[in-house]
C-alpha cells in the first residue's frame, strides 16, 4: 500500500491534535502538518507533498470551502477531504462542487475516517455514508433517477444479494455486461463499495418496487 501523507486543516487545536494522532497511528499515514487555515498550510505545500489535505469548513479567513479550491489551484493533484460539523444536502452539495473528493461528517467513527482518506488517496471519492448518497442528487432528486432502466434492475439484483452470474442469467446478458453496468452505476451513484450502493437502492425504495410484483426486476425476454 503506497504512504500517504497527509495535512490537517481546523482552527480547532486540540481537534488537531487528536486527528494528528489518530492519522499517525493509522499503517501508511502521516500527518505531514496540520493547521488553522488554508492560507497557513498553501506556502508549504510543495515542500511536504501531501495526498490529501483533511479540511474542515468552519476556519479563519475564507473558510474551508474557498479553501478548497485555492488548495486545488494551488496544487490541483492534491485530494481534499471535508471533515466538517455540518450535514447539509446543500453543504455537501457545494463541498463537491468545489472540488472536494471526499465528505465525512465530525461525528462519525475514527474508522470512517481513515477508510475515507485512504479511499480518496486512491483517486476514489467518498461521501459518509450516514449523510446518505441521495444528498448528491439535484433539486432534491434521488441519484437513482440517473439510472437507465437497465441499471435500476442490476442495482436491484446487487441490492438483493445476486452475484454478476447470477445476475447476467436473470437478465439474459453477459457476465462482462454486467460488470459494466455495475461500473457504470457506482460511477454515477459516487459509491466506492457496494455497501453504499446497496445503501442507496434502500434509500431510493428500489427494493420496494421488487416487493410489488419484481417490476424493477423482471428481465427482458429473449429476441429471436
Amino acid at each position: 500500500m503506497p504512504h500517504i501523507n497527509v495535512i490537517v486543516v481546523d482552527d480547532h487545536a486540540v481537534v488537531r491534535s487528536g486527528l494528528k494522532l489518530l492519522i499517525d497511528q493509522a499503517e501508511g499515514l502521516t500527518c505531514v502538518g496540520d493547521y488553522a487555515a488554508h492560507e497557513e498550510c498553501l506556502p508549504y505545500l510543495e515542500r511536504l507533498d501531501p495526498d490529501v489535505i483533511v479540511m474542515d469548513l468552519e476556519t479563519p479567513g475564507a473558510g474551508g470551502m474557498a479553501g478548497t479550491e485555492s488548495v486545488l489551484a494551488r496544487r490541483p493533484t492534491v485530494r481534499v477531504l471535508v471533515l466538517s460539523m455540518h450535514e447539509s444536502p446543500d453543504v455537501v452539495r457545494r463541498a463537491f462542487k468545489a472540488g472536494a473528493a471526499g465528505y465525512v461528517a465530525k461525528a462519525a467513527a475514527d474508522d470512517d475516517l481513515i477508510d475515507a482518506i485512504r479511499v480518496v488517496a486512491d483517486g476514489g471519492q467518498y461521501l459518509d455514508p450516514a449523510l446518505g448518497a441521495s444528498v448528491l442528487g439535484s433539486d432534491g432528486e434521488s441519484p437513482v433517477d440517473s439510472l437507465t432502466e437497465r441499471e435500476r434492475q442490476v442495482l436491484t439484483q446487487l441490492a438483493l444479494g445476486h452475484t454478476n452470474l447470477e445476475i447476467s442469467e436473470a437478465l439474459y446478458v453477459s457476465v462482462r455486461t454486467v460488470e459494466s453496468h455495475r461500473a457504470h452505476i457506482m460511477r454515477k451513484l459516487r459509491a466506492t463499495t457496494k455497501a453504499e450502493m446497496v445503501r442507496t437502492a434502500l434509500q431510493s425504495g428500489l427494493l420496494d418496487e421488487a416487493r410489488r410484483g419484481e417490476t424493477a426486476t423482471s428481465p427482458d425476454p429473449p429476441t429471436a
